[in-house]
């Protein structure tokens, strides 16, 4: 296969889960978090999916085309191990929904951010929320959820929380 089929396959895999994901926190409140703003697509795909909730982007360094960048207050700046741990003072309430989009091409630095994140990721998230990750962060107390059938087994990973 090649890279374009990759991402292409990858990146669809994320909508169809984004779009899953709305339906399941229809009733959760809360605002969403966006780890890795990259471009900014999924951004901007997230503020069409939740034009009535806050979106808060966690970047390390902003390179997005400048219509899909956050309002500096949804914005939290920096290194994750930095960012995170205060995060629920500028978040402010539980989060619905987290969509985590961290992997690199680096298995092994992968499953490091992954361990790192998901045990403070738990405390940012509302009962009843949804994760939407391309990685799977192994959190054995949230409710493993299948994605949608378009997505191959093992390519995106969904939890409620």
């Amino acid at each position: 296969m090649s890279r374009l089929d990759s991402f292409i396959r990858r990146v669809s895999a994320q909508r169809d889960c984004l779009n899953a994901a709305a339906e399941l926190i229809r009733d959760v409140p809360g605002p969403v978090l966006e780890f890795g703003l990259g471009n900014g697509r999924t951004y901007d795909h997230l503020r069409m999916l939740f034009p009535e909730r806050l979106i808060y982007v966690f970047e390390r360094q902003v390179a997005a085309h400048p219509d899909c960048v956050p309002p500096d207050e949804c914005l939290l700046l920096g290194d994750l191990r930095e960012t995170l741990d205060t995060a629920g003072e500028v978040i402010g309430a539980p989060a619905a929904l987290a969509h985590i989009d961290i992997g690199s091409g680096d298995p092994a630095a992968n499953a490091e951010l992954a361990a790192f994140l998901a045990p403070r990721l738990r405390r940012l998230m509302a009962p009843g929320g949804v994760v939407v990750s391309d990685q799977d962060l192994g959190v054995p107390e949230w409710e493993a959820l299948r994605p949608p059938p378009s997505v191959r087994p093992g390519r995106y990973f969904m939890a409620r929380v």
